[in-house]
This record gives C-alpha cells, sequence and structure tokens, in this order.
C-alpha cells in the first residue's frame, strides 16, 4: 500500500535542503505548503502588558506571520522509510530535538497517477515517460491530412 510521508519544518530556510535530500532518497514528486501552528497563532494573539501610552493602530493590527513548511509526497510500499528518515535528520538534525519539526507517514488507501517504474524495489527512479512527437506541418503550416 503507498504511503504518503509528511514533514513539518519548523525553519522554512531548511525547505531546498530537505527537498534536494528527499529527492537524492529517491522521493520523485513533493508538494510544498506553508503553514502556520496553533502555539504560534494562538501566542500571537495573547493580550501584550507592553503597549506604549498611544500605541498606532497599525502596530496594532499588524502581526508578523511566522510560518512553518509542510513537505508530503505519496510514495510506494516499496520505499525505504528509513532511510528518507536518516536524511532528512542529516539536514536538519534529529527530530526529536525542540523546534525542528515533525515527520509521520500515513497508509494511502488509493492513489490515481502514482508512476512507479516497473521492476523497481527499494526507493524508485526517475521513470521515462514517452517522448510527445509534435504534429507535421504542411508547407504552410497547417496539420497534414492522412492519405
Amino acid at each position: 500500500m503507498p504511503q504518503m510521508v509528511t514533514i513539518v519544518l519548523h525553519d522554512p530556510a531548511m525547505t531546498d535542503e530537505v527537498v534536494h535530500a528527499w529527492l537524492e532518497s529517491g522521493v520523485l514528486g513533493m508538494t510544498l505548503l506553508d503553514s502556520t501552528g496553533l502555539a504560534r497563532r494562538v501566542g500571537e494573539r495573547e493580550l501584550r502588558d507592553d503597549l506604549p501610552l498611544f500605541p498606532s493602530l497599525r502596530s496594532l493590527l499588524l502581526v508578523p506571520e511566522r510560518t512553518s513548511r509542510v513537505i508530503f509526497s505519496v510514495v510506494p510500499d516499496s520505499f525505504d522509510m528509513n532511510a528518507l528518515v536518516r536524511a532528512t535528520e542529516k539536514v536538519i538534525g534529529r527530530l526529536d530535538t525542540p523546534d525542528s519539526g515533525i515527520l509521520f507517514v500515513i497508509p494511502v488507501t488509493k492513489t490515481v497517477g502514482l508512476r512507479v517504474a516497473p521492476g523497481r524495489r527499494g526507493n524508485r527512479k526517475a521513470v521515462r515517460r514517452p517522448k510527445v512527437r509534435p504534429a507535421r506541418r504542411g508547407p504552410r503550416g497547417g496539420r497534414k491530412a492522412k492519405a
């Protein structure tokens, strides 16, 4: 059964390095999203006790948004997940340390469009897609009619 591997990175600056580590581990495609955790969201909305006597409306309304980065990918069941975790921890450090991130894997009961090279075991390699030939053109640029 395919699996979806997801990591929530506390430090978005590490995104490119993690993406490269995943690609080198055999992940072919992934999706990246910006996210904000509940702890950050609630912490920003608490009442402040350091407001100036006459604060400007702008300083009250503008709160810098701190985001995390979510990377996820669906991989085949034969994928070496332990190797992927090792490659990820090589980049960002141990995931069990505070403020590093969280990685989790969940089973996927159905996929449509997941391409796996036939006969490959372990981490998948790039699948060659057939080349699409352009339409043949006549002398005036139009399509040639089939005889």
